[in-house]
């Protein structure tokens, strides 16, 4: 069985407030999509609600097929340009299903209900059979392409609707249209924080998105229209603010319609070169089978076996969610842009989408593990929006833009810890300069004016807090502990030196009667909290979850918790956890603050107990069918979290290049590691193995690593990506005094 045949894209699919006992809201989507390509051509359920990917599955009706999204995001979505709908006959020139664009004079839109039961969804491509109107519509790409098949009843007045104003979280500000021969369709749409986008413009995205779209058959009949009302004339170019058009195709469609669409953030001359070069014909089934190829090829990287079907397929799937992005932002001839009509063309792929406070936890740390080339081009790209820009590395980068969402300095972090781990192909001295300017809210860099995403007030700078936020705190400061080891490893130990006295202070933030972290005031002072669940001063997250992200230090924040107390408090975290929920109070893995902290045990010298609660989490947070994820995917960090666990290990400290052990999920896993950034001293690849079913025999009795026993149950990233074999013998009950032989603890 070939393993793109594990890929679910269904799983995680539910949107906006609907769950389904615990789980939902993984705002994923099913579309056709490659492995970081430029285009993820979906189906669009609604647009509007904070149903990011413009897809719910919990809803009935589809309003056209986009060809770009972003998938696992809240905060209301962007893209989701160029929206194409086939009908027959007449229908209303609105959706029916857009909150930006409400129906006025029509009745019911041009939507049409579906059932997930015709619905198909594997990777690369998609369909679905569209009731109102008997149609069955498929999806496929390349990177920077996307096909779409529509097969109408026979001698129907089939039609195709282009929606060019559509756009997920707002609408589009202005778009160009032209029609060559009623065969090929070209334009342009711009788009700016005015039409709102994402966080309805709090975002600040702006971009201008070029296409280029041929049909297999000549229209009959072209048709503008602009609010509801079809436009007077036979015109061949159209530009509004509210721009679409009807392509009718004579009452008799006997064959399928294929559109093949090129597309670009660059120019219309792009978007041309971009079909030309990866999708130059309409066969469509040609282009699907090249997509799941794709798949097949990337997976060749990492192989597991295991005995449960639906571990293998959440994990594949997982796997398939951590390699849509960063995705591609740049031509074929590799120009891309910020959105200002600056071209540049470098020497690497430019990516997009990093969702900086989410992905430097697990996203980024399995890619330094089996795909180093993606983390460096993603390294690439921010630091050069960070130098174009004159200004910090973004926090959370969408199409060049810093759209400041979440908090901390995560560019910093992931920044640091690729070249700490060998992965610098690039100035790193100029990415230092970057960061340290940036943690001291530097003015000027290099002559220019430098624009910090750090606090500049004389708390954060004298005292290293920011007051009455506690998780903006505890960010930088990991962000700082990262920046002192790059220090350190540059040879600048004045800089390490200082920057590692600033993270002790991390337990100046310890509130000694409340027993837990809590925000500050500007004069020092804590901040009343009645109990660990307040939630004052704490992004997505409270104070008892807030206070164990101390992840460079876990023995000085056991010794400020209480060497008696730490294990209960631990117990008492994970056990009153629904581990599944959407939402909880306690550990909850539907977000990122709680992300590695089951191996805190293994840290503390409990290592079984990270072994039993990783297995819970592994069990109970993720399942198969749309509701299984238990929360927002997070552009990856979910599925990451879950491929990371399967191998039997994580990073819980990024900078420090520790990856602590917990029981693997398959009995064989295997990566085939990457000789241009990794050390393959052994072998050129890393196998895990295991002498019994860990399903059935969940604790470690005993580790070797290429044929050495290990005493503390962690590895290095050189360990790693040297290559070799880590054997497990495995154990029906707990092995307490095996593994707990751990080495010191970090803090620098």
């Amino acid at each position: 069985m070939k393993k793109v045949q594990y890929i679910d894209p269904i799983i995680g699919s539910v949107g906006e407030a609907e769950t389904e006992t615990s789980h939902g809201g993984g705002k994923t989507h099913p579309g056709a999509c490659v492995p970081g390509g430029m285009v993820q051509l979906a189906p669009d359920t609604i647009t509007g609600g904070d149903n990011g990917t413009g897809y719910n599955y919990c809803q009935d009706t589809i309003e056209g097929f986009s060809f770009n999204r972003m998938s696992g995001i809240g905060w209301y979505g962007d893209l989701g340009n160029l929206q194409i709908m086939p009908v027959v006959g007449e229908t209303d020139l609105r959706s029916g299903s857009n909150e930006f664009a409400p129906l006025v004079k029509g009745k019911e839109g041009w939507k049409s209900p579906f059932s997930h039961e015709r619905e198909t969804a594997q990777g690369g491509y998609y369909s679905v059979e569209l009731d109102r109107y008997n149609i069955l519509a498929e999806a496929t790409v390349t990177c920077r392409t996307g096909m779409l098949r529509f097969t109408y009843p026979e001698n129907s007045d089939g039609r195709l609707i282009f929606n060019f104003s559509r756009r997920i979280g707002g609408k589009a500000d202005f778009e160009e249209i032209n029609v060559i021969d009623n065969k090929i369709i070209e334009g342009h749409i711009k788009c700016t924080p005015a039409g709102g986008g994402f966080g309805h413009g709090n975002g600040g995205i702006y971009y201008d998105y070029y296409f280029s779209c041929h049909l297999s058959q000549k229209a009959s009949q072209i048709k503008f229209f602009s609010n509801e009302e079809y436009v007077d004339g036979e015109i061949t170019s159209f530009s509004h603010e509210d721009a679409g058009l009807v392509a009718c195709f004579g009452g008799e469609v006997n064959e399928p319609v294929v559109l093949r669409c090129g597309v670009s953030y660059v120019s219309l001359d792009g978007a041309r070169k971009n079909l030309s070069a990866e999708c130059d014909s309409f066969d469509f089934d040609a282009t699907r089978e090249k997509a799941a190829e794709q798949w097949e090829k990337v997976f060749e990287k990492i192989n597991v076996e295991g005995s449960d079907e639906t571990d293998l397929k959440i994990f594949y799937t997982c796997l398939y969610h951590v390699l849509l992005d960063p995705r591609c932002s740049a031509d074929v001839d590799g120009s891309f842009t910020f959105g200002d009509g600056t071209v540049f063309k470098e020497n690497y792929t430019n990516r997009t989408v990093f969702s900086g406070w989410d992905v430097y936890r697990s996203e980024f740390p399995l890619l330094g593990i089996i795909r180093p080339d993606i983390l460096s081009d993603a390294v690439k790209s921010l630091l050069k929006i960070a130098t174009y820009k004159s200004m910090s590395l973004p926090r959370w980068e969408l199409l060049g833009i810093n759209a400041g969402c979440m908090v901390g300095d995560p560019g910093a972090i992931v920044v640091s810890d690729a070249v700490l781990k060998g992965i610098d192909d690039f100035d790193v001295r100029e990415a230092y300069e970057i960061i340290k300017a940036s943690t001291y809210c530097e003015k000027e860099l290099y002559g220019k004016p430098f624009e910090s995403i750090r606090p500049d007030c004389k708390q954060y700078i004298e005292q290293c807090y920011v007051p009455e936020e506690l998780s903006d705190t505890l960010e930088y400061l990991l962000a700082d502990y990262t920046t002192a080891k790059l220090a350190q490893k540059l040879g600048k130990q004045e800089d390490a030196d200082a920057f590692i006295n600033r993270v002790k202070t991390y337990k100046d933030n310890f509130n000694k009667e409340l027993g837990f972290m809590a925000p500050r005031y500007e004069d020092g002072s804590f901040v009343y909290e009645e109990n660990e669940y307040d939630d004052d001063g704490c992004v997505e997250s409270n104070i008892f979850q807030q206070s164990w992200f101390v992840p460079y230090d876990v023995s000085g924040l056991a010794d400020l918790l209480g060497k008696d107390r730490v294990f209960d408090l631990l117990e008492r975290f994970f056990e009153k956890a629904e581990l599944g929920a959407l939402w909880n109070d306690d550990y909850n893995h539907s977000n990122e603050p709680c992300h590695n902290i089951t191996h805190y045990f293994s840290i503390l010298g409990k290592p079984h107990r990270t072994q039993y609660w990783t297995r819970r989490v592994q069990k109970e947070a993720y399942r198969t069918g749309a509701f299984g994820f238990c929360g927002n995917e997070d552009v990856g960090q979910l599925s990451a979290w879950y491929v990371l666990s399967a191998f039997g290990f994580a990073q819980v400290c990024p900078g420090e290049q520790v990856y602590y052990i917990n029981t693997p999920l398959f009995k064989k896993a295997e990566i085939k590691l990457d000789s241009k950034y990794h050390k393959c001293k052994v072998s050129d690849t890393f196998c895990v193995a295991c002498d019994k079913d860990p399903l059935l025999y969940p604790y470690i009795k005993s580790v070797k690593f290429n044929g050495e026993e290990l005493k503390g149950l962690c590895l290095t990233f050189d360990d790693i990506t040297s290559g070799g074999i880590l054997k497990f013998e495995l154990s029906e009950s707990p092995c307490e005094s095996y593994g707990i032989d751990v080495p010191k603890t970090f803090l620098y």
